[in-house]
């Protein structure tokens, strides 16, 4: 594969500690193949997300160096496009959850090597309010486990650091009151947690959905009704043969087109690991909206 002009994006604070000598890897492998490349270094929140709305549709292709974070800003500069880019993620972060969607190595110079097989695929992209997300859309649980991250122990123990994070929450999570409308249908509840799923992993774990999650046009989601380390490891569990049924009374798991969240307060929700949006919210699902450069054939 070759391309004429391509954007590499990578961030001052994202990824492990040798991300010059992972970006010197990367570009290496990538240059042969490109006509010309031009690599800048985001420095602050929001920059990528500018860049590739302003510029992203001078590139055939654009590289996103980075984790989750990294990603899901671009991204939102990225599906605002009449015509936008290939996209080719290069994980850098602490799980890259949605290069593991993709079939991508989470080795960063592998997957740039499996790019060059111009292996391409279209995306759905999930949509809250006027936001998108690519992994997930989250309140309760997921969010307040985010908020507990420490992020010196991060640093140190990477994915180790979001399990531990959960597994302090999970003691203290108080449930709250919901309100969902599912592709038209209404009904209410109590939860600890709401996932609404467009990939397929979280914290680097599989999660039970089927293969295809990315390109179905639907969300996967969980509602969480209480806590509990055995509900953990059953969301957490490998998938079984056809399509999932939760065991666990507890789990309520259904495919939809649309959602629309109410809570009885405003909640802090998580997507893609960043916390900036509240409930309540509307969800919605642009089917193959973006084409991202993948790993080999399943």
């Amino acid at each position: 594969m070759e391309w004429n002009k391509a954007l590499l994006i990578h961030h001052l604070h994202a990824g492990k500690a040798n991300r010059e000598n992972t970006l010197g890897l990367v570009t290496g492998v990538l240059a042969p193949a490109i006509h010309e490349l031009v690599v800048v270094r985001t420095d602050e929140p929001g920059e990528g997300e500018k860049l590739c709305r302003k510029r992203g549709e001078e590139f055939d292709v654009v590289f996103i160096l980075g984790g989750d974070g990294t990603v899901h800003e671009c991204v939102n500069g990225l599906a605002s496009l009449q015509n936008p880019p290939q996209i080719g993620v290069l994980p850098g972060g602490t799980c890259n959850d949605f290069a593991r969607s993709l079939g991508i190595s989470p080795d960063a110079e592998t997957a740039a090597q499996e790019m060059l097989s111009g292996r391409v695929i279209s995306v759905d992209v999930g949509r809250a309010d006027d936001r998108v997300f690519t992994n997930f859309f989250g309140i309760g649980l997921i969010s307040e486990a985010s908020q507990n991250i420490n992020e010196n122990l991060k640093g140190a123990l990477g994915k180790v650091s979001y399990f531990i994070s959960t597994l302090q929450t999970i003691t203290r999570s108080d449930p709250f009151q919901y309100e969902l409308e599912i592709d038209g249908e209404r009904t209410t509840g109590e939860a600890v947690m709401i996932y609404a799923a467009n990939g397929r992993f979280l914290g680097t774990n599989a999660l039970p959905f089927a293969p295809d999650a990315l390109q179905d046009g639907k969300l996967d989601v969980l509602i969480i009704h209480e806590t509990g380390i055995p509900l953990l490891r059953e969301v957490l569990s490998h998938k079984p043969e056809g399509e999932w049924q939760p065991r666990n009374e507890s789990i309520s798991y259904f495919k939809a087109s649309t959602l629309k969240i109410k809570t009885d307060v405003p909640m802090l929700a998580d997507t893609d690991g960043e916390l900036y949006m509240e409930t309540p919210a509307e969800l919605s699902v642009l089917a193959g909206h973006l084409h991202f450069l993948t790993g080999a054939e399943e």
